[in-house]
């Protein structure tokens, strides 16, 4: 694999994110489910796409002979990266809800958040690779955080989220006062004694950057029990994690409808385990993955549709304003 292929895919990633928000999504507003539906068709076109090139031999660079197999790796590895992505959701909609951050200004933030999102998971692909190839090992030990993560993940009812105990926060505060209130779209502002601040929007970066570094030890490992090809590993992860922010804003609404996937993802977690810790035992053929992988994910939301979860009326109570500047 040339490192021309590496320039070209990057160059295009930039591109479409400067077209998103310089052109797209300019000027900050709400994003209305249909409008979210429909980029998230968009990017999942981009990405079946992109498989096809893979398969035709257009992008990569493959030969014949392994062409249809990198294909097939990319789009398992894709699925995987994108029904991960789900559980993230979760979280990021948890953490809009606690800092009470108007939807119009949500779209910056994810933009922003990917954008980092993506420079992390670069750096842990290529060392996570570079771990497994050079102490054989590692694949005993990545298996096993996903066995018990998937463990973890059945045991757990929903999401849970300690905000004004995390250490982020105490992070941001100790670099930076925080705003009290939110100034427009702006990650900074000066507050009347004229110190540079931090705005709750700002916070909330920083939150959404830490949920994604820690759902990447998860998906990570998850996706190199798929694959050792570092190009399709990035690519695949690369195309689900673009699709992210409007598939957020397409779900964020009806995720509750959902309740039984997060078994079916536990399920997809433990099998991707357990097939890293056999790898040299059993030789699990990339089509059966792929089989497994989808009826578990399609399995899991047609259940949850055809036996909805009774909804118990909780009385909402008022989050405490963790976003203002700490006491001097």
């Amino acid at each position: 694999m040339t490192g021309t292929w590496w320039i070209v895919f990057n160059v295009f990633v930039l591109l479409i994110l400067a077209l998103d928000l310089g052109v797209f999504h300019r000027k900050a507003h709400e994003v209305k489910t249909k409008e979210a539906l429909v980029w998230t068709g968009v990017w999942v076109t981009l990405a079946l796409i992109f498989c096809l090139l893979i398969y035709l031999g257009v992008v990569g660079g493959y030969d014949p002979v392994h062409r249809g197999e990198a294909a097939l790796t990319f789009l398992t590895g894709y699925l995987v990266e994108q029904s991960l992505s789900v559980d993230n959701i979760f979280v990021i909609a948890l953490i809009f809800k606690y800092f009470r951050i108007p939807a119009m200004y949500q779209h910056r933030v994810l933009f922003w958040g990917i954008l980092g999102a993506l420079v992390m998971r670069a750096i842990m692909i290529v060392a996570g690779v570079a771990l497994i190839n050079q102490f054989h090992w590692i694949i005993y030990l990545f298996g096993g955080i996903l066995i018990y993560s998937a463990i973890k993940m059945w045991r757990s009812e929903e999401q849970h989220l300690e905000i004004e105990h995390n250490p982020v926060l105490k992070l941001v505060r100790k670099f930076f006062p925080v705003s009290p209130s939110l100034e427009g779209q702006n990650f900074f502002t000066r507050l009347p004694t004229g110190v540079k601040a931090a705005t709750p929007l700002f916070v909330v970066l920083v939150f959404v950057e830490w949920t994604d570094l820690v759902f990447a030890v998860d998906s990570i490992p998850a996706i190199l029990a798929i694959s050792k090809d570092t190009f399709i590993v990035y690519t695949s992860n690369v195309m689900a994690i673009l699709g992210l922010r409007s598939m957020y804003f397409a779900l964020s609404g009806i995720l509750h409808k959902f309740h039984l996937l997060h078994y079916g993802l536990a399920i997809i977690l433990g099998f991707v385990g357990t097939k890293m810790v056999l790898a040299d035992v059993i030789k699990i053929d990339t089509r059966i993955s792929l089989a497994v992988i989808f009826a578990v994910l399609a399995t899991s939301v047609i259940a949850s549709l055809k036996w909805p979860k009774k909804e118990v009326e909780v009385p909402e109570e008022k989050a405490d304003d963790v976003t203002a500047p700490p006491a001097a």
